[in-house]
């Protein structure tokens, strides 16, 4: 059974660090790409980071600089480090898996605000 359960999230003031994790459990993790993406009420759910199966990772223009996505094969984990948070960070934050499948966590919220 395929399980992609983040945590890390909660409420930040603007300029704060959050990090969140996914621990994966259920395939093969270390053959899969895995992301992160955000969806915030009425609009649609957007990639934020990705990195592959060799360590590559793309960060959507808008956190670069800030936000950083690494894994841990040996652990089936990972994370999004995120720094310098704005309030248009607010989202919920989604961790997947993708490959000829695509896997989905619960999600967590994250919340910028003063």
């Amino acid at each position: 059974q395929v399980q992609l359960v983040e945590s890390g999230g909660g409420l930040v003031q603007p300029g704060g660090s959050l990090t969140l994790s996914c621990a994966a459990s259920g395939f093969t993790f270390s053959t899969y790409t895995m992301n992160w993406y955000r969806q915030t009420p009425g609009k649609e759910r957007e990639p934020v980071a990705t990195v592959g199966v060799g360590g590559t990772t793309t960060v959507k223009d808008s956190v670069k600089g800030r936000f950083t996505i690494s894994r841990d094969n040996a652990k089936n984990m990972v994370y999004l480090q995120m720094n310098n948070l704005k309030p248009e960070d607010t989202a919920v934050y989604y961790c997947s898996a993708l490959r000829a499948q695509h896997y989905w966590g619960q999600g967590t919220r994250v919340t910028v605000s003063s």
